[in-house]
């Protein structure tokens, strides 16, 4: 008796054996064709410098952001007064400097309208010399001022503190600071010496006395603004009083120094 075999279904192909070979892999659709592509990542080392850049900007403007955000976050919590206490400190530093450009334009006039420049020039000279006297630390002077005293009975006050607070002081317009005893000037450095704090290489103890001339109604606000100096000494556990007075005295004087290669253009 003959077999003969099933007619072929239209559209379908006819079945392989089970060892005829393997069946054909699926096509990828377009979206594993995509993730294919992407995955494992190919780097080049332009790409590597390039991204190791990005991240070091990208790193550098989040610092930057918090630090502005932490100054915005303090301004948002001071009371009325302090924000118009430092309001009232930066227009008096706007007016100082306006003050400081009218007496250099006055003293430019008076040079060229006086009649004997030299003797006008000559007296210009020893004033000038006396001003930066008084800055260099080699002349005594005197004025109205405030003394700031900081007690620190538990050792915590650190030399960037006293150096934050010279900084505040010289911003608010001090001319002339004295601290227990030695002079600052322009090159003062501070450094911490156990429990206590070396000056220009000058060791001082607590309590910390500042005797600084310059206008009391600039400094003293300067040093109590929100977040500042008195703030930060307190949150160290440290005192700070403040005082006004019409006549400081800062006598502590440093010996001028001679310049090893700096030499006057004029000569």
């Amino acid at each position: 008796m003959r077999k003969e075999l099933p007619p072929e279904v239209p559209g379908r192909a006819p079945e392989q054996g089970g060892g005829g070979g393997e069946e054909p892999a699926p096509a990828l659709t377009g979206r594993q064709r995509l993730v294919k592509g992407l995955w494992p990542p190919r780097f080049t080392r332009a790409q590597l410098v390039v991204a190791v850049l990005l991240f070091g900007l990208g790193f550098g403007l989040a610092v930057q952001v918090a630090s502005n955000s932490d100054s915005d976050s303090a301004l948002r919590g001071a009371r009325q007064e302090d924000l118009v206490r430092i309001l009232d400190e930066l227009d008096d530093r706007t007016q100082r400097l306006e003050d400081e450009k009218q007496g250099l334009e006055k003293q430019r006039q008076e040079l060229e309208n006086s009649s004997d420049q030299a003797e006008e020039a000559r007296k210009q000279t020893v004033e000038k010399e006396r001003q930066l006297g008084v800055l260099a630390g080699t002349v005594a002077a005197q004025g109205p001022g405030i003394t700031m005293t900081i007690e620190d009975t538990k050792g915590t006050v650190q030399a960037d503190m006293l150096l934050d607070a010279i900084q505040e002081l010289r911003a608010a317009g001090a001319e002339a600071i004295q601290v227990n005893g030695v002079r600052v000037v322009a090159s003062t450095y501070l450094t911490d010496s156990g429990k206590s704090v070396d000056v220009d290489g000058n060791k001082i103890n607590a309590p910390y006395r500042f005797q600084v001339i310059g206008k009391p109604q600039d400094l003293e606000p300067a040093l109590n603004i929100p977040g500042g100096v008195v703030q930060t000494l307190e949150k160290e556990q440290a005192t700070v009083s403040i005082e006004r007075s019409d006549k400081i005295v800062v006598d502590a004087l440093r010996a001028a120094k001679q310049p090893d290669y700096a030499r006057s253009s004029s000569q």
